[in-house]
């Protein structure tokens, strides 16, 4: 092990050598950039995104690895060397002038900043063929707003208002760093406010800073003022006015005399749909998608949401916007040519996949077709085809399972692009983002031990808000029928009878799940603002079985031997769920960045059920919740079965409670570093005699956190983050009080879990 580690450092040693190898004779390598700054409110990290020459990209622990590759190469004579150059990266010369400019352009910034007296020195030490640089910034006091005023002049009341009503001028306030990039935001987030209220092609342009920067003292006399338009005095907004929708046709055809004929003109509640004879799609699947409507005040929004809303219907491949100005009776209109171009209306797609379930390798595959325009009204028809096979490693002494396991089933999928109401609620109709969906699915697993059968039958509506802060979900109605027509005798004896796991029973019997749920999301992040703390709440509620309830009611349901109701000889569940996310981000700097995480659920099983069926309950542990725990593995509470592996019906419950904060750094372009806290667990509502040390208390839940920490690695390809999370136990509810604070004497094989995940985890 020793010789190892010995040549480790050897060859570290010889590739920190080799960094000044292609340096020519009188040149210096860029070894080292520091910014040395006294200005509190603009860091080190900001200033150094306006350096003009900075030192070779370097990766932690390995150090400058493309300067090493490139070094590596000779000459371009042979492929190996060229692939050398191509991977690798050019040593880095230092510069007298791109240092000159470098310095220049950090003082630019801190005067933009407020540090209207900046200085920038620059410190050069050179020796062997390598230049470190010091830039040293004395910010000085910064330059604050001594006086605001944000009357515009009175130039145009009405945008005053406008503006106010909106609190767009509240751009600064007095004592504020004279910072020009608030200023500039300002500028652009009024002219987005005044783009939506009617101004079309309203821009920042339009407004202006008079700052007066001789009143002494570092401070500054600041006044917004809007520039008069060149033809009137006043600004006048737009309304839309004649709306022509190309309804599949080229556009070429239409200017062709010899295809005369070939298209008809249709009025649908006043948009001109142009369409073939063959049309294709129907006037209301168009109506519903377009939201710039003759007589509507212009607004950049409804532009956006038209564009992505009729984008969005897969029978459609692009969607062209044209708006025209007129001017009619002193007032403006802005005439919408819009021209929507046909996609391919078919899609296939078949997949395989690797699984592994517990250590048990299998594949798994699917076949799915689409038709994205079944009825001409943009409507999505998906069938699905699914089948997995499992090889089960045989159990030792039960032998139950020993041979293999595997799964079919098909789904259908049927989506409407817009919300199916009656008419009583048409005015609901016209939502952004909406589409009502429906599913029908059936699913068969057949195991050694059982053979277990999913039908499923929902209905989803879907909608979002016009700025897409707040998105909508409502499920009238989802039936799930579980059946359970065979078990081999040595299950049901050792598994499934109430002295075993009364628990496990329930959750195993035949079962009809009829539910209604409806789910909120909001986010302050929208295309239109970006606000310094992000963050997103989600929250939910699902109800089940009030529907079978009052059939049951009105003499539908008859009572079995175990005292439950049935319809159709079936035992329904009875439960209420509730759920609630947040998860804020704190920003620290370009690099640096605090993610948080609150969730919390409660379900409580009535009437019919004694118990949440096995689906519906909560799990905790793995890459989306405590992470020193692999998944199905903590809780509820302190309950803990040594004797029994997997145990993992039993690793479930009806409380959770899931609290993480993460620290994230950026360290390169691809990789990101991350250090995190989890605490949380489950608990079940009721006292199981099969769960024990499972029950919520309000007295002892607190003692029953589990608390991990760890750290992790990122990779973040842009369109995809991989990610590897290393989580240790620092707090373990399952060992005896006394044992539990395992961050103290921690053991690797008890303590330790690894994930790897697609995506952050909050």
């Amino acid at each position: 092990m020793k010789k190892y580690i010995f040549c480790l450092f050897v060859f570290f040693l010889l590739v920190a050598c080799d960094v000044t190898k292609r340096v020519p004779e009188g040149s210096y390598l860029l070894n080292k950039v520091d910014i040395d700054t006294d200005t509190k409110t603009v860091s080190e990290s900001h200033l150094k995104s306006f350096l003009r020459q900075k030192p070779n990209s370097s990766v932690p622990i390995f150090g400058r690895v493309r300067l090493h590759l490139y070094n590596l190469a000779d000459n371009d004579s042979s492929w190996i060397d060229r692939q050398f150059r191509k991977w690798g990266e050019p040593p880095v010369l230092f510069s007298e002038r791109l240092t000159a400019i470098s310095a220049e352009q950090i003082r630019m910034e801190l005067n933009n900043k407020g540090y209207l007296k900046a200085e920038v020195d620059t410190f050069v030490i050179k020796e062997n063929k390598k230049a470190n640089v010091t830039y040293e910034v004395a910010g000085h006091e910064p330059y604050r707003i001594s006086h605001y005023d944000n009357t515009l002049q009175s130039v145009d009341s009405t945008i005053h208002h406008i503006l106010v009503g909106e609190r767009k001028l509240d751009i600064v306030k007095e004592g504020d760093i004279f910072d020009l990039e608030v200023l500039e935001k300002g500028r652009v987030n009024m002219a987005k406010t005044l783009r939506n209220r009617g101004y079309f092609n309203f821009s920042k342009d339009n407004f202006h800073f008079l700052a007066d920067t001789t009143i002494g003292n570092h401070q500054v006399d600041l006044t917004l003022g809007l520039n008069k338009p060149a033809d009137d005095m006043f600004y006048k907004p737009y309304h839309i006015g004649n709306v022509t929708i190309i309804n599949g046709i080229d556009a070429k055809l239409l200017n062709d005399s010899s295809a005369y004929g070939l298209a008809d003109t249709l009025k649908y509640r006043n948009l001109n749909i142009v369409s073939a004879k063959d049309r294709f799609l129907l006037p209301q699947a168009i109506y519903h998608n377009t939201f710039l409507r003759p007589g509507r005040l212009y607004s950049e929004r409804i532009v956006e949401r038209t564009y992505s809303s009729l984008s969005s219907l897969g029978a459609v491949s692009q969607t062209l916007i044209n708006l025209t100005p007129r001017v009619e009776n002193d007032s403006n209109f802005l005439d919408t040519y819009i021209t929507l171009i046909p996609g391919n209306l078919h899609y296939m797609q078949w997949g395989i996949d690797g699984t592994n379930s517990a250590g048990d390798l299998g594949v798994a595959t699917n076949l799915t077709y689409e038709h994205r325009n079944v009825f001409k009204g943009g409507e999505k028809f998906q069938i699905r085809l699914n089948g997995a096979y499992e090889f089960i490693t045989a159990s030792d002494s039960s032998n139950l399972v020993d041979q293999s396991f595997y799964e079919y089933g098909a789904e259908a999928f049927f989506s409407i692009p817009y919300l199916l109401l009656p008419s009583t609620l048409s005015g609901l109709r016209d939502r952004s983002s909406a589409s009502t969906e429906f599913s029908l699915g059936a699913n068969f697993q057949k195991r050694p031990e059982y053979l277990r059968q999913f039908l499923n039958l929902s209905s989803r509506l879907q909608w979002s808000s016009f700025n897409r802060k707040l998105a909508y979900s409502l499920e009238p109605l989802d039936i799930n029928y579980v059946r359970m027509p065979w078990v081999s005798e040595k299950f049901r004896q050792e598994y499934l009878s109430d002295e075993s796991n009364p628990i496990l029973r329930y959750s195993y019997e035949d079962q009809l799940i009829a539910l209604t749920s409806y789910n909120i999301s909001y986010t302050n992040v929208s295309s239109d603002d970006i606000p310094r703390y992000p963050f997103r709440i989600r929250t939910g509620m699902e109800v089940s079985g009030y529907l079978l309830r009052l059939v049951g009611a009105l003499g539908g349901s008859k009572m079995n031997k175990d005292g439950r109701q049935e319809i159709w000889g079936i035992p329904y569940a009875e439960y209420v769920k509730g759920d609630f996310d947040f998860a804020p981000t704190f920003p620290i700097d370009e690099k640096n960045v605090i993610a948080g995480h609150f969730a919390v659920g409660v379900a409580y099983p009535y009437g019919n059920s004694v118990v949440l069926p096995f689906e519906k309950r909560y799990f905790a542990g793995g890459a989306n919740s405590v992470r020193g725990w692999s998944t199905r593995t903590l809780g509820p509470g302190t309950y803990n079965r040594d004797s029994v592996g997997y145990d993992f019906e039993n690793k479930t419950g009806d409380v959770k409670l899931d609290m993480s904060i993460e620290y994230r750094r950026s360290l390169t372009k691809l990789f990101e570093f991350a250090a995190f806290v989890d605490a949380g667990n489950i608990w079940t509502i009721k006292d199981y005699e099969v769960q024990q040390g499972g029950f919520f208390k309000w007295n002892q839940f607190y003692k029953e956190l589990a608390v991990a920490y760890g750290m992790g690695l990122r990779l973040n390809l842009n369109f995809l983050l991989l990610r590897f999370d290393f989580g240790m136990k620092a707090h373990n509810p399952a060992l005896p009080e006394g044992q539990r604070w395992t961050i103290f004497k921690p053991k690797f094989s008890r303590d330790f879990a690894f994930h790897f995940a697609i995506g952050y985890p909050f």
